[in-house]
């Protein structure tokens, strides 16, 4: 099974599978970075569009587990449904079954002599 960690400020708490009831399709938002900077706080920008995340430990979904969806804080899309969260114990919030086949994007990440997903 494929997990996915995410930095959470990428994600906000109003709390997927891709094999649920309803075919669902996350549209892209396209906007410029001054659109952006004014939707975003600094920190939010820094990560949502420049690749930067929080340091682990650190973040306010990390060991958030109320019931809910958790969506995108720059677009407001759903990604994740809150039972899809578990613990993996890297110090960012962990997911596995995105809401949708469109709502995340996978990145092969080789940085760090590591291979990951971003």
């Amino acid at each position: 099974m494929k997990h996915v960690i995410f930095s959470m400020l990428c994600c906000a708490m109003l709390a997927c599978n891709a094999q649920n009831d309803t075919a669902m399709t996350t549209p892209k938002v396209e906007k410029t970075d001054q659109e952006w900077k004014a939707i975003l706080s600094p920190e939010q920008y820094r990560i949502l569009r420049q690749k930067g995340t929080e340091r682990p430990h650190t973040g306010e979904y990390n060991m958030h587990f109320k019931d809910g969806i958790y969506y995108c804080a720059g677009c407001e899309s759903p990604l994740f449904k809150s039972e899809h969260k578990f613990e993996s114990h890297c110090g960012w919030p962990s997911f596995d079954n995105p809401i949708s086949d469109t709502a995340v994007v996978e990145k092969r990440d080789l940085s760090y002599g590591m291979i990951r997903t971003e």
